[in-house]
């Protein structure tokens, strides 16, 4: 009796062990599916370059209620915006096949949603629901009339210029420092920069002459009275309205970098309005020479106690440490604050902190190749663009050498080329990277701002980069302007030129002009047509003889 008592338990637990399993595997209350795009799935649900008018088809385990499909599959944009689609059923209901109703747009980001609402004709539950992410390709017709290069340059400038005169702070003059902040913020270096934008658009016949000369007298009257200095340097920030200072970040007060970046602008409108008839040139000259033999640049060697100039001086802060914060050495943009320090009348620096101070001795000098490319100076791979740019928008590069480098203009080239390089290889497989498509350096990128570089790439291409590189990259930098303007142009050109940035992988559009990359588009494309500002800043007798003393050659000196 015990013996069959045994059989008749096991009897029952394979019983009900074969039931628990047929539940867990194949039941009728559940389905799921899988899905290609245009014909493919790379394993993820995230898909770039993506057509304009993609088809997606879906196919699920069990047959699927038509009833329900229309209500659980969804398609939306960036906003979240709802997009038509039209849907096919297919295989007795075990397919559905789904498209747009219309193109979509392109650059763009959109989702394609199955949620877990939708039923078997079993009334079965979608075990796993979908949620697709995928931007589409670029439009590759073109955003504008075809216009000659020449035509196409003048254009940018113009266009980019609207922003130091249109947008330019009503009170001050001075260029603000972005379009989607703080309008009353206005910015020091990118004010020197717009300065010379102002000097390309007289000779360019964008302004006249003389609304430039009173726009300048309007700043130079303000940088003069209204606002506040710290041994004649000027702050990084500056309230356009009445002059105080705005902080920046912990900088609470002077910022050499930025002031050289001004008096390079005001330097080079000094040589450029030289009328001696005219009463207002000849105010704005003797306004701009007391500004620059005010600046007691040899003060930023923490007052002879170093031998390198500091970058920011901040008088709220008690400890030396605090009070004088980054050491201003080489390679990087601020040659350019050295130059001008020892070609101050009044405050110059000795060739010695020079020496030390900004070419670390040597130290500066690279000398290896990057992506085939030989790199006389700074750092691996060149670091961001705006190195060749901010300095060099006065400076001449041409067959100027000094005891660290032969030729500066084949230093400024082999970062442009390495640069140009480094986004045809596309390491990090950022979409949209190419020949036509390139050019790293700092600008502002989803949710913050960065100095983008070879060596910091976070998918972000900034216009100016590759525009303002025109001068050492003709023929990659031309290309670059085109395919911005008559592929990406409907959504990078805008009131002022270019937009600052944008990512094509996400996509991103940044909603911003900064001056500090709005001004070198400008100046750089006026430097590789005409060598106007080069001719004009290289012309001061002072910049001549500072670049002498610090051991610099060239037939412009």
């Amino acid at each position: 009796m015990k013996k069959y008592l045994l059989t008749f338990l096991a009897i029952v637990v394979f019983f009900f062990s074969c039931k628990k399993n047929s539940g867990s595997t194949n039941s009728p209350s559940t389905f799921s599916l899988t899905f290609t795009l245009n014909g493919k799935n790379n394993g993820t649900n995230n898909y770039t370059n993506v057509n304009a008018t993609p088809v997606f088809v879906f196919s699920f385990t069990a047959p699927v209620q038509q009833s329900s499909v229309a209500s659980n599959v969804s398609l939306v944009d960036k906003s979240n915006n709802t997009v038509p689609v039209s849907i096919t059923m297919q295989h007795s209901d075990s397919v559905a096949i789904i498209k747009p109703s219309n193109s979509l747009g392109s650059f763009s980001k959109y989702s394609l949603s199955v949620s877990q609402g939708l039923q078997s004709t079993t009334k079965g539950t979608l075990l796993d629901p979908v949620s697709i992410i995928f931007s589409t390709a670029i439009d590759s017709s073109n955003k504008f009339p075809q216009i000659a290069d020449t035509a196409l340059l003048t254009l940018v400038q113009q266009q980019t210029f609207k922003y130091f005169w249109d947008f330019g702070h009503p009170v001050s003059g001075l260029a603000r420092e972005r379009d989607n902040g703080d309008n009353e913020t206005v910015t020091t270096g990118g004010s020197g920069f717009g300065i010379m934008a102002m000097v390309v658009a007289t000779s360019r016949g964008f302004i006249s002459r003389t609304d430039a000369v009173a726009r300048l007298n309007t700043i130079v009257n303000f940088l003069t009275t209204k606002c506040q200095r710290w041994h004649g340097a000027f702050s990084h920030w500056i309230n356009g309205s009445s002059g105080a200072t705005v902080a920046f970040g912990d900088n609470n007060g002077a910022d050499i970098v930025e002031t050289s970046y001004l008096l390079e602008g005001l330097l080079t409108a000094r040589q450029y309005f030289n009328s001696t008839a005219d009463p207002n040139e000849t105010a704005l000259r003797d306004s701009i020479n007391s500004i620059w033999n005010s600046v007691e640049w040899n003060w930023f060697t923490q007052n002879g106690a170093t031998s390198s100039l500091f970058w920011q001086y901040n008088p709220s802060y008690t400890a030396t440490s605090d009070i004088w914060s980054i050491a201003v050495s080489g390679w990087n943009e601020a040659l350019i604050t050295y130059v001008l320090s020892a070609s101050s009348p009044n405050y110059s620096i000795t060739k010695g902190v020079y020496d030390t101070g900004w070419a670390q001795n040597g130290g500066i000098r690279n000398g290896n190749a990057y992506l085939g490319v030989v790199l006389p100076l700074g750092e691996p791979y060149g670091g961001p663009l705006f190195f060749t740019h901010y300095s060099f928008i006065g400076i001449n590069p041409n067959n100027l050498s000094d005891a660290y480098c032969n030729n500066y203009f084949t230093q400024n080239s082999a970062h442009a080329q390495i640069n140009y390089n480094y986004c045809i290889a596309n390491p990090s497989g950022n979409y949209g990277y190419s020949n036509l498509c390139w050019g790293l350096t700092a600008s502002d990128i989803p949710n913050g701002y960065t100095a983008s570089s070879p060596t910091n790439d976070v998918g972000v291409i900034a216009p100016t980069a590759a525009v303002s590189s025109l001068p050492y990259t003709p023929t990659q930098s031309m290309n670059a302007i085109k395919f911005f303007y008559y592929k990406l142009g409907d959504k990078v050109w805008g009131d002022y030129g270019f937009i600052d940035a944008f990512d094509l992988n996400t996509p991103w559009f940044a909603s911003s002009h900064l001056a500090i990359d709005e001004g070198p588009i400008i100046c750089m494309i006026e430097n590789y047509r005409s060598g106007l500002l080069w001719n004009l800043f290289m012309s001061c007798p002072e910049v001549k003889n500072g670049m002498v003393k610090l051991g610099f050659t060239s037939p412009n000196l």
